[in-house]
């Protein structure tokens, strides 16, 4: 009987207050993040990580001075795993913190399985999250020894359990407003990335469009007034807009309530619990929003977990060891420059 293994890809989370420091370090060193040649990037890594750790230091202490990354993220392992039963096991592999890459690999091939699915936990593809995933993986796999099939997943902006386990939380939101109040506006928040990234061919823009506008059809509300912008930029590159702090304000000066939807994070961690639940409520307060109600990540959600499973299942049938999307096919055009498929 045939064992498959499913690598589940995230960013990962420092897991106290001392890792902090090294978890930017990684972070920054990823040529994915800045694209400089070593030892130059080397040296910008470590002047950014030792300079914003005693920052990041203080949001992680809104959370107890760790990440809840990992834990959410083996939840959604042995969901998976329950979904799929015995003959597949479902492993962890962060790009920035513990358990890294190579660690997953060598606990995949002890296990001795005869394939092995890749499946990153950001719904929609960039080049500095998925690819960034991918090409760490197969590079520790090659250390490890591994020759089994492996195939990715590169996206799912549409996949319709995903869709349908975030439309029901945002359906709860909407429910429990309260009716003394004008209807509420529905944030659906990304994480930002620079604008010239996505202008050299990420379709990480474009696929956030897509999952906004497959909410927008599954939520079917005709008074649905909604607004996709983005959160966590840094620096002082131009990002993608609008940001969500300045629709808090904009939703302030109109007097209109907010419901607030991370759309591409899958799991609680501090982007949402300290950005999203403590900063931005804050930034509401301040601007005179009348109610401001954060919606939960799909976390272990049945239709998510399902859906993640029916990923799986297709992709066990695609032709090739090329990553594809949500029903096995290619959903970017191949010559675009950071296209997923021309990952391998």
């Amino acid at each position: 009987m045939s064992k498959t293994a499913i690598v589940l890809m995230n960013l990962g989370g420092p897991d106290s207050a001392q890792a902090v420091e090294p978890f930017l370090f990684n972070l920054f060193a990823d040529p994915a993040i800045i694209a400089l040649p070593n030892p130059l990037r080397w040296l910008i890594a470590k002047i950014i990580s030792h300079r914003r750790a005693p920052l990041a230091q203080k949001i992680y202490a809104h959370i107890g001075n760790a990440s809840p990354l990992l834990a959410n993220t083996e939840a959604q392992a042995r969901a998976l795993e329950q979904e799929l039963g015995p003959d597949t096991k479902v492993f962890i592999a962060m790009r920035y913190w513990h358990p890294r890459a190579e660690a997953a690999a060598e606990a995949v091939k002890r296990f001795g399985a005869d394939e092995i699915i890749l499946l990153p936990l950001y719904p929609q593809f960039s080049r500095t999250t998925v690819a960034s995933s991918l090409s760490d993986w197969h590079r520790a796999a090659k250390k490890a020894g591994i020759t089994a099939t492996t195939r990715a997943i590169c996206c799912y902006p549409t996949e319709s359990g995903f869709i349908a386990a975030l439309a029901e939380k945002i359906a709860t939101a909407f429910a429990e407003w309260p009716m003394t109040l004008k209807p509420p506006r529905l944030l659906l928040s990304a994480h930002g990335l620079p604008k010239r990234i996505v202008e050299r061919g990420d379709p990480y823009e474009a696929q956030v469009n897509e999952t906004a506008a497959a909410l927008r059809v599954a939520l079917d509300r005709t008074d649905l007034d909604s607004v996709v912008c983005y959160q966590s930029r840094v620096g002082p590159l131009e990002w993608l807009g609008p940001a969500t702090d300045h629709e808090i304000r904009r939703a302030g000066a109109e007097g209109r309530g907010l419901i607030v939807a991370p759309i591409a994070f899958v799991s609680e961690h501090s982007e949402t619990l300290v950005e999203l639940d403590i900063d931005y409520a804050h930034v509401a307060r301040d601007a005179g929003v009348p109610r401001y109600v954060r919606v939960p990540t799909v976390g272990a959600a049945p239709r998510f977990i399902a859906g993640l499973a029916d990923l799986v299942r297709q992709i066990r049938s695609a032709p090739d060891e090329r990553p594809v999307a949500d029903g096995g096919a290619r959903r970017c055009d191949v010559s675009r420059v950071f296209c997923p498929c021309a990952l391998r």
